[in-house]
C-alpha cells in the first residue's frame, strides 16, 4: 500500500529532577549538600532512510516518545540522559505541525537527520545552590516537562525525472522498459493509482531515478481527480517528460493534451512547466499516430523537442536513455550554477 500522508504524535523526553541530598558519613560532620543534577530528556530525530518510499508504517504506529532524563541522586550523582527516538521516513518527507501549520523539517536527502523536538533540560540539584551564606540549601529544581505534538508527514517523492501525461498514455509501459520498476500495466485508464519510482541504469555504473505519476485530468491544478495528490510528487524533479498517446485511443487529441498538460503544470506551480524538456510521442506503431505527429510538430516542434517512440514494440531504448541522461546532466549543471550565483551574492 502506498501512503503519502500520515499524522503521528511525537514527544521529546522530560528532563530529570534535581536531587536534594546531604552527605552523611561517619566522622564527617556537616558533610554539606550533595544532590546531583537531573539529566536532559531524549530528542525526537527524523532520519531519511534509503529504500523507503511510503509512509505506510505510520498508519499503525502513531505515537513516538523519547526517553525521559534520569533524576539526580545523592553523592553528586547526575542522572543519565534520555535516549533519543529515531523515526525513519522516506527521503522527501515534510514534517509539519498540525496546530500551527509550521514546517518543522524537510527531509530532502538520503541519510539526512533532523532534530525536530529537543528533550527537556534537567533540573539542578541542591549542591548547585550552596553559597558561603547558605551552606545547607534545600532548594532543587524539577526537570523541564515537554508536551506531545501532533505532526503531519507529507511525502513528496524525490526523483530526477518525472513522467507526466493523461491516463492510458503509456507512462507505466515506458517506465518498465527504461528502469527496474515493475508497475501494473493494463489497457485501461488509471492502472497506476500511486507514483512509482524506478532506477534507470546507465553505463559506467551511473543511474538516475524516474517517477511515473498517475494520469492527470483537465483541472488537476484545482485538485480534480486528486490532482494535487499526484502533482506534488513531481515538484522535486529535475526534468519532466510529457508522454502523449499519439493514436488518441481514448478519443483524445494529443495536440490538445499537450496544451492542457502545460497549463496544468504552470497553474499548479509557476515555472514547473519549464522543467519539461521533451515530448515522448508514444504509440507510434499505430496507424493514426503518423498524422497526429505531423500536426504536433507543426504546432510545437520549435518550442519543445519531440521524440517519437513505441514503448510497447521498440526493442532498444538505449538512445532514449542517453538523450534523457544528457538533459538531466544539463539540468543539474544549471541548478548548480544558480546555487553558486545565489551564495556568491
Amino acid at each position: 500500500m502506498f501512503v503519502d500522508k500520515a499524522q503521528i504524535t511525537i514527544k521529546a523526553g522530560d528532563g530529570g529532577n534535581g536531587c536534594c541530598s546531604f552527605r552523611r558519613e561517619a566522622f564527617i560532620p556537616k558533610g554539606g549538600p550533595d544532590g546531583g543534577d537531573g539529566a536532559t530528556g531524549g530528542n525526537v530525530v527524523f532520519v531519511a532512510a534509503p529504500g523507503e518510499q511510503s509512509l505506510q508504517d505510520f498508519l499503525f504506529n502513531r505515537r513516538f516518545a523519547a526517553k525521559n532524563g534520569g533524576n539526580g541522586k545523592g553523592k553528586d550523582m547526575h542522572g543519565r540522559n534520555g535516549a533519543d527516538v529515531i523515526i525513519k521516513v522516506p527521503p522527501g518527507t515534510i514534517i509539519r505541525r498540525v496546530d500551527t501549520d509550521e514546517v518543522l523539517a524537510d527531509i530532502d536527502t538520503i541519510d539526512k537527520q533532523v532534530v525536530v523536538l529537543r528533550g527537556g533540560k534537567g533540573g539542578r540539584g541542591n549542591a548547585r545552590f550552596a553559597t558561603s551564606v547558605n551552606r545547607a540549601p534545600r532548594e532543587h529544581e524539577p526537570g523541564e516537562k515537554t508536551e506531545p505534538v501532533l505532526v503531519e508527514l507529507e511525502l513528496k517523492l524525490i526523483a530526477d525525472v518525472g513522467l507526466v501525461g493523461f491516463p492510458n498514455a503509456g507512462k507505466s509501459t515506458l517506465l518498465s522498459a527504461l528502469s527496474n520498476a515493475k508497475p501494473k500495466i493494463a489497457p485501461y485508464p488509471f492502472t497506476t493509482r500511486h507514483p512509482v519510482i524506478g532506477t534507470v541504469e546507465m553505463p559506467e555504473f551511473k543511474s538516475f531515478l524516474m517517477a511515473d505519476v498517475p494520469g492527470l485530468l483537465d483541472g488537476a491544478h484545482r485538485n480534480v481527480g486528486l490532482g494535487h495528490e499526484f502533482l506534488r510528487h513531481i515538484e522535486r524533479t529535475k526534468i519532466l517528460l510529457y508522454v502523449l498517446d499519439m493514436a488518441g485511443i481514448d478519443g483524445r487529441n494529443p495536440v490538445d493534451d499537450l496544451t492542457v498538460l502545460q497549463n496544468e503544470l504552470e497553474l499548479y506551480l509557476k515555472g514547473l512547466s519549464s522543467r519539461a524538456v521533451y515530448v515522448i510521442a508514444n504509440k507510434m506503431d499505430l496507424e493514426e499516430s503518423q498524422e497526429n505527429l505531423k500536426v504536433l510538430k507543426r504546432k510545437f516542434g520549435r518550442k519543445i523537442k519531440i521524440l517519437p517512440i513505441s514503448a510497447a514494440t521498440d526493442e532498444s531504448f538505449d538512445k532514449l536513455k542517453k538523450t534523457i541522461w544528457e538533459a538531466l546532466l544539463e539540468a543539474r549543471e544549471n541548478e548548480n550554477k544558480k546555487d553558486y550565483e545565489k551564495y556568491a551574492r
